[in-house]
């Protein structure tokens, strides 16, 4: 059954073509975080590690790059139109606090966990982005 399930794969589009100009843009700090704790999922970037071509687990991490993705983009932050943008940074601050990192990623990626001041310094940056 494992062996058969190898030819079934999930199909990551490729990504939207994208210039350095079209990437978000933070503070030094707040950019190191995002790009450690969130840019495998929400951008281009993507570092596939060995497991993410081995089924059942490929299922899994392909379906959360590409849902990733197709939510938050920051290698195409600049494509966004305002609104996109501004419902994106509520979403930030909205989930930075209880949802992202995923837990499962956390597992697999200890070093993207993200501490309390760590948190709170890409909330406040998003925040201070929101246009009330």
């Amino acid at each position: 059954m494992l062996l058969l399930l190898q030819l079934v794969k999930i199909d990551i589009p490729e990504p939207p073509k994208a210039t350095a100009a079209d990437e978000i843009k933070a503070p030094k700090q707040v950019m190191a975080l995002l790009k450690r704790s969130c840019y495998d999922c929400h951008s281009n970037t993507t570092k596939w590690p060995w497991y993410s071509d081995i089924a059942p687990i490929s299922f899994e991490v392909r379906g959360h790059v590409k849902d990733g993705r197709t939510w938050l983009n920051f290698a195409i932050w600049n494509q966004y139109d305002e609104e996109k943008k501004q419902k994106r940074l509520k979403g930030i601050v909205k989930t930075i606090d209880i949802k992202m990192p995923l837990p499962s990623y956390i597992m697999a990626h200890p070093e993207a966990n993200l501490n309390r001041d760590e948190r709170e310094s890409i909330k406040k940056w998003a925040q201070s982005q929101i246009k009330e």
